[in-house]
């Protein structure tokens, strides 16, 4: 009896075996399947965006109480009498969180050229997995740290995560969606989670912080980080063997900086950056003086403007999928729209009131980044080698010079001039650069350079640029660039047809094997 019984367990647990085996086979067939792999990939990007924005924010109403305990604790040791030494001790406080805050965005700005080459030497998966290790790594130490030496060292690796984080991951989704509609999408719903994650960490690590310690938030965010470089390590196995004789080699950093529509793109980025960059350290002190305003307006002040970022980033992804030859007339308009709302920041007398220009702030950068990110890539499509790690370390640099200057600068400028002069700066400097974003107009009109060294097709396209490059030759006879529907002019706006047919050009360039 008991032989049988024990027969019968065998024979259950071989077939629950089979089945999960199956099923594990299942899982690993439906991966593979290169639609579904890219929404998987889009997923481990947009986590580790999310995570990376939310850490950047998460230690705004964590940090400065917690130092400030620190220095109180440190106080009673060592009474002081002189109330000059305490004002004195009260200003370099606030000149150590400043520099605490920008060091993430400083290290960030140092690193991302050497990234952005390393990303276009190997690629954008291990990037990525570095990126999140050394996240993951950051935020462990925010928890455990007790001092400011401990605290700044976390903020710094912090800045080296994101070098390889936020580059290789939204190179990542460029190079995967190809075509110009999906792609702006892809790049869209990346951007909400990049939002959502800077508003919602403050009252997430606030309330957190309140209720359960300073520790609870960073081991949130760390659990949420590994297991995104879990799920990176099984879909993309970054270290797994493979060959890249097809991946084109890309154009160095230097070369795309002097691009003159790079150039552009960059410094609209930093511009339409600048409001949010330099009122987050600064609207809080602004607001308990003008305002009277409580803690928890304090702390809800920029989560209303997450809806109109979310919208703004919307209404960009439809507009530019049925007019994407208008995408520079979007940032333009985003830009004005952050530079009318800036000038009527300093006007609003109540909380109700502020969330207004707040929210045209964000919806107005969601139109800018919405419509320019998916333009960078574009531009390195057609005027370089679509290979991406190099044009997003630009743009990081660009965003990354914007809220380095803001904990820094922001403070010093009201305290020397006022918030008043800094809004209305803030707001002239967006408006008076928007014409600059007609230098683009002509951009989709751009067919693909052919100086760069000719790649393999065989094994299929692996970007934007290689799809391009196999449409051309199927249809070189007809004499026109397959890249869209408008009129062939080359990478210096001259049309194509005033000196000699596209297809004459191409079929004059022997194809390199």
């Amino acid at each position: 009896m008991a032989t049988e019984e024990t027969g019968g367990l065998a024979q259950t647990a071989t077939v629950k075996l089979s089945e999960m085996g199956e099923r594990t086979k299942q899982l690993g067939t439906a991966i593979q399947d290169p639609e579904r792999q890219r929404r998987i990939i889009l997923i481990i990007v947009c986590v580790a965006l999310l995570l990376d924005n939310m850490l950047y924010m998460v230690i705004v109403p964590i940090v400065p109480d917690y130092l400030a305990r620190l220095e109180s604790e440190s106080e009673q040791v060592h009474v002081t009498a002189n109330s000059s030494t305490n004002r004195t001790q009260n200003e370099n406080f606030d000149v150590q969180i400043g520099v605490l805050f920008a060091s993430k965005a400083i290290v960030q700005l140092i690193v991302n050229p050497l990234t952005g080459t390393f990303i276009d030497r190997v690629g954008y998966d291990i990037p990525l997995f570095i990126g999140l290790s050394i996240m993951f790594v950051s935020t462990c130490i925010f928890a455990f740290a007790d001092n400011y030496t401990t605290l700044f060292v976390a903020r710094s690796l912090q800045g080296l995560g994101s070098a390889f984080a936020d580059t290789s991951g939204i190179a990542m989704i460029a190079d995967k969606f190809t075509e110009e509609a999906e792609r702006s999408r892809a790049l869209g719903i990346a951007l909400a989670f990049i939002s959502f994650g800077s508003l919602a960490a403050p009252p997430f690590g606030g309330v957190l912080y309140e209720f359960a310690g300073k520790r609870v938030p960073f081991f949130v965010l760390a659990s949420i980080c590994l297991a995104d470089g879990i799920l990176c390590m099984t879909v993309l196995k970054p270290f797994s063997s493979r060959t890249r004789e097809n991946m084109p080699v890309g154009t160095p950093i230097y070369k795309l900086m002097i691009d003159p529509y790079i150039a552009v793109v960059a410094g609209a980025l930093t511009t339409c950056n600048i409001p949010l960059a330099f009122l987050e350290p600064t609207i809080a002190n602004w607001m308990e003086e003008t305002m009277d305003s409580s803690e928890w307006e304090i702390g809800l002040t920029w989560l209303p403007a997450f809806f109109p970022h979310v919208l703004g980033v919307y209404i960009t992804v439809k507009l530019a999928a049925q007019y994407p030859h208008l995408q520079w007339f979007y940032g333009a308009l985003g830009m004005v729209i952050i530079g009318a709302s800036s000038c009527i920041v300093p006007a609003c007398k109540s909380f109700e009131q502020l969330i207004i220009p707040l929210c045209g702030i964000c919806f107005g950068i969601a139109l800018v980044d919405t419509a320019l990110l998916p333009t960078l890539a574009f531009l390195v499509d057609v005027r370089h080698v679509s290979v991406y790690g190099g044009v997003y370390a630009i743009a990081d640099i660009s965003y990354c010079v914007a809220y380095a200057l803001g904990p820094i600068v922001a403070g010093k400028i009201v305290h020397d001039l006022g918030f008043v002069q800094l809004n209305l700066g803030m707001g002239l400097a967006n408006v008076l650069y928007a014409p600059a974003l007609l230098l683009l107009r002509n951009v989709c009109l751009m067919k693909p350079s052919h100086s760069e060294r000719n790649m393999l097709l065989e094994e299929g396209a692996t970007g934007l640029y290689d799809t391009i490059r196999m449409e051309e030759r199927q249809r070189k006879k007809h004499g026109y660039s397959s890249s869209g529907n408008c009129v062939p002019i080359d990478e210096n706006g001259i049309f194509a047809g005033q000196s000699k047919s596209f297809s004459e050009e191409h079929t004059s360039e022997p194809d390199h094997i």
